[in-house]
């Protein structure tokens, strides 16, 4: 397997796998400006350089392993002859250093108790009784290792060892780099690929202290074709989604960063294909499209009997007669199929 060298993505991929929309990536570069960090290529902007990390891609197409441009460097500067630091009174350039004046004594500042009082911050390590889902990339920050399974990953496993950064992202005067090491560079990408300067355990769920989920609701928004309910669900920050579907219904989980999840099953105004209908996890929403078994227009989303009006798509087949004192309707309409309910 090789690794994808888009930015946002990083995934390891099959070339027999590499479909179209398979990689979710961002095609612009990095912007970071008066402490937000974000994509030239979308909106969305953030003050914790991890949120900027977990920013989901705003570009869909297949996983890429070429290599990705280094910006140019600039001509170098021509050196200036060097000038004299000063001239002594008897008109002797001197070159150099100028001789400074002794300065005073600094006074010695005593530490304060906080400091000499403060510990260090103990590190989170997982608790192995958690299972991991598959796809799971450890959290510790410049690592990027993917849960395999327990022999490869954890214990003396070829990819347990993890090299990571504890300090904090730097950025200053265009270079970049970690507090916990001194290596800096000038771009994003040679910033990414900083090895971390501390081995240990990775970091795939946690310890679970404090872990249950906080469920909450989401914006929701749905309209339909002839063929098909676009069904939206509006939740930003997402970690991982799943959209289960049966004929008469649809089970969503969406889980978010902050450990707060949004789960529901809906129940459908009438059948759907499951084979056909499908999900995408977009920046914003998750962006449900559910295949219609007929052309029958839905009043609601859900089931429902408070239906005064919907949209109609024609009828195939007989209609009713214009001035007609009895109303005729096809078989999939649907009022036919509210009836049948009863």
């Amino acid at each position: 397997m090789v690794k994808c060298t888009h930015k946002g993505c990083g995934k390891d991929f099959k070339e027999e796998e590499n479909e179209d929309n398979a990689c979710q990536f961002h095609s612009g570069a990095p912007v970071f400006h008066e402490g937000l960090k974000g994509w030239s290529c979308c909106k969305k902007r953030v003050s914790d350089f991890d949120e900027f990390l977990a920013i989901p891609g705003c570009t869909f197409g297949k996983h890429s392993n070429e290599p990705v441009a280094q910006p140019t460097s600039a001509p170098a500067a021509t050196q200036k002859a060097p000038e004299a630091t000063h001239i002594t009174k008897e008109g002797v350039e001197v070159y150099g250093k100028k001789p400074e004046t002794p300065a005073a004594p600094a006074a010695v500042v005593e530490p304060k108790k906080e400091d000499e009082e403060k510990k260090p911050e103990v590190e989170e390590e997982d608790d192995e009784s958690i299972p991991v889902s598959e796809g799971t990339t450890c959290k510790r920050r410049g690592c990027g290792r993917v849960w395999k399974d327990n022999a490869t990953s954890r214990g003396s496993g070829s990819e347990a060892v993890c090299r990571y950064h504890p300090g904090a992202p730097i950025f200053h005067e265009g270079s970049k780099g970690w507090s916990c090491c001194s290596r800096k560079v000038l771009d994003f990408d040679e910033f990414l690929k900083i090895e971390g300067c501390k081995e240990g355990k990775h970091l795939f769920v946690g310890s679970g202290d404090n872990k249950s989920e906080e469920l909450v609701e989401c914006r929701t928004d749905w309209y339909q074709t002839q063929g098909n309910v676009i069904f939206s669900i509006f939740a930003k920050n997402k970690e991982n989604t799943k959209v289960e579907f049966s004929e008469q219904s649809i089970d969503v989980d969406i889980k978010m960063k902050g450990n707060k999840c949004f789960k529901k099953t809906f129940p459908l105004f009438t059948t759907i294909d499951p084979a056909a209908s499908k999900f995408e996890a977009l920046s914003t929403k998750v962006e449900i499209n559910l295949k219609k078994t007929s052309g029958v227009s839905w009043a609601s989303l859900e089931p429902t009997e408070n239906v005064t009006s919907w949209t109609t798509f024609g009828v195939s087949g007989g209609g009713g007669t214009v001035g007609g004192t009895q109303m005729y309707y096809n078989a999939d309409s649907p009022l036919h199929h509210m009836n049948n309910k009863k």
